[in-house]
């Protein structure tokens, strides 16, 4: 089984500036972590954190994500973007869209994402992104934004067999991680960089997400402060999510919290 080092990740990169410097770690308990404490250092923006295994992976609500050695991608991307921290959210969305081009490019597959932060492919959980802020009421000091992609994963534990799948199982063979990371960060930047330009608006992103978004024109479960059914209808220009309700019929605006393909266990 490939496994991959700093210098071989470093010679792939080939973006200007996402993606460098690489902190690489042969285990570490989370990227995510190991970004925030260089941040407070003063990393620069473009930082990325990965390492051949997680410890104490995280998912959203702190669930923990699997994340064995030699078998997937777990990175972290530290931002300094000079926007509101209102507008932060958006990374969330564009680094979905970063993974979804970046895997299809490498395997021809087209996986889609799941409001907000979930990449699936043929119904089952690819990757996922967990992004966390460090910032005041009117100033982002930084974003670390955390990727997981199931790339060469063979097996999963029973409990998600029906749920997760990679790379390897959907595709029949092992792929280069190397090349899973260096096309994510260029996708990755492409993104960043038109979003700032733009202000750090999502709208100029609306209409290229909507066609990856997999929740739309379906049943979805919203979970936060009340849980009910819905059904998806559209992204904002702000990068919510739209829903009719299956109770009263109206829309309403969602802004964060669990939203499930009906169906889905996860």
């Amino acid at each position: 089984m490939e496994h991959y080092t700093q210098k071989a990740l470093e010679t792939a990169i080939k973006t200007e500036k996402l993606g460098h410097p690489v902190y690489f770690y042969e285990e570490t308990d989370t990227t995510n972590d190991r970004i925030r404490d260089l941040a407070g250092e003063g990393a620069p923006e473009g930082t990325l954190a990965i390492a051949e295994q997680q410890t104490a992976g995280r998912g959203r609500k702190g669930r923990p994500w699997q994340a064995p050695a030699g078998t997937g991608v777990w990175m972290s991307l530290l931002l300094r973007p000079n926007i509101q921290p209102v507008q932060a959210s958006v990374l969330t969305l564009l680094a979905g869209m970063a993974l979804t081009e970046a895997v299809e490019e490498v395997t021809g597959m087209k996986p889609g994402i799941k409001w907000p932060n979930d990449i699936l492919l043929n119904g089952r959980k690819l990757a996922g992104i967990l992004t966390e802020m460090d910032c005041d009421m009117e100033t982002i000091h930084s974003v670390t934004v955390g990727m997981g992609i199931n790339v060469n994963t063979r097996e999963f534990p029973e409990e998600l067999q029906k749920i997760a799948t990679s790379l390897y199982l959907e595709g029949g063979r092992e792929y280069d991680r190397c090349e899973v990371v260096a096309r994510s960060m260029a996708h990755m930047e492409a993104l960043y960089g038109e979003f700032l330009a733009a202000g750090g608006r999502f709208a100029p992103f609306r209409e290229r997400y909507c066609g990856k978004c997999l929740n739309m024109g379906k049943e979805v479960r919203v979970i936060g402060r009340e849980t009910f059914l819905a059904t998806a209808l559209d992204i904002t220009p702000e990068g919510e999510l739209i829903v009719k309700r299956k109770d009263t019929g109206a829309e309403e605006v969602i802004f964060s919290g669990e939203v499930s393909i009906r169906g889905e266990e996860n």
